[in-house]
């Protein structure tokens, strides 16, 4: 009997472990936001990707010429920019992929596989394209305002070309857009449109569409962070064993639609904070549940095993336009304040985050 129960567990571990060698990489990322009594809207979200991002910091001031990147079939937009902002980039290039501007607008690129369908387009969308990697920074240095967002995007459309640091392939994304009044929207390139959705929870994570999340929410509206009262069976009383009870169920997996539950239980449940800076330091805190230790979400790339890992966490303060970071190497924040940049002209700036982690020693020595 005993050998049959480990020939049996032993092939269940095979079979886990082949599935977790098969598996795509999750690019797990994960978008709260926080309301605070003082009308302070906080926005944060953390950053997942398999492959090293090499994320900095990137400030865009205004009045710079920009386009929209690498397109196929048509030439990029062109524009200039009309609001400052400051955001995270990936591998050097002038794209945010997560930004403030100095409008209290916000808007991020989430990753968003196998749902992403861009349009073709031709010589005739000339001055009209821009590609998923440069949307943010046209919103965000368009807009001021998620309905001036909702209308920008009417306008245009969203195409590009195969990225060599994208793996050879169009970044699939989807898009949040928040502004200092509290709106929120999710923009998905679906079928070739941009299709927009309200986002009164300010919740987002990676596929499937925001629709099927929100319906999946469905599901658990048992959850509550209230513990759950002692039961009596006949005449014996069964109590909890600890804190906790009222979320016993949650899913706890690193897959969007599980981050999504748990994204809108963490945000939705938190106790009233008075300031922004209360909000920015509990968004932290929510965000850290997310945090994906190096080996526990593991897929293979060409033949090799390759591990998502939590490459940055970036908060937004929209009405006190404050960025703040951290990142893998180091999780002490770090603050961008857009009310006192220096003028830069027309140059773009990088800032180079933290390799290593700062300690502080408090061992007494007297």
């Amino acid at each position: 009997m005993k050998i049959k129960r480990f020939a049996i567990l032993l092939t269940m571990m095979t079979a886990i472990t082949t599935a977790i060698a098969f598996a795509p990489v999750a690019n797990a990322c994960t978008g709260i936001t926080l309301h605070a009594k003082d009308g302070s809207i906080v926005r944060g979200r953390t950053g997942e990707f398999g492959t090293p991002l090499n994320i900095r910091l990137i400030v865009i001031p205004k009045g710079i010429a920009m386009d929209g990147g690498a397109i196929n079939g048509a030439k990029p937009k062109s524009w200039t920019t009309k609001y400052s902002m400051v955001g995270v980039n990936a591998h050097g290039k002038s794209a945010a992929l997560d930004g403030l501007n100095d409008a209290g607008l916000s808007v991020a690129a989430f990753y968003f596989p196998d749902y992403a369908e861009y349009p073709e387009v031709s010589a005739a969308d000339d001055g009209n394209v821009v590609s998923p990697l440069y949307f943010v920074n046209y919103l965000l240095t368009h807009c001021a305002t998620v309905d001036e967002v909702r209308k920008a995007a009417g306008h245009i459309k969203v195409a590009g070309a195969k990225l060599k640091d994208w793996g050879g392939i169009v970044p699939p994304f989807h898009w949040i857009a928040t502004d200092s009044s509290g709106g929120s929207i999710v923009i998905e390139p679906v079928g070739g449109k941009l299709v927009i959705h309200e986002n009164p929870l300010g919740v987002i994570t990676n596929s499937p569409t925001f629709d099927w999340h929100m319906t999946n929410l469905r599901n658990f509206i048992y959850l509550n962070p209230l513990n759950v009262p002692p039961v009596k069976l006949d005449k014996i009383e069964f109590k909890q064993l600890g804190q906790g009870t009222g979320l016993g169920g949650m899913p706890g997996d690193f897959t969007p639609p599980s981050r999504f539950v748990r994204a809108a239980v963490f945000s939705q449940s938190l106790f009233p904070v008075a300031t922004a800076t209360e909000a920015m330091l509990q968004a932290f805190h929510i965000l850290n549940q997310f945090d994906i230790p190096q080996g526990a979400s593991v897929g293979m790339v060409d033949d090799k095993r390759e591990a998502d890992i939590t490459q940055a966490t970036v908060v937004a303060d929209l009405k006190n336009l404050k960025y703040y970071v951290t990142n893998y190497y180091s999780r002490r924040i770090k603050m961008v304040d857009l009310n006192r940049l220096a003028p830069h002209g027309d140059k773009i700036i990088q800032i180079d985050l933290p390799r290593k982690e700062t300690i502080d020693d408090l061992t007494p020595t007297k």
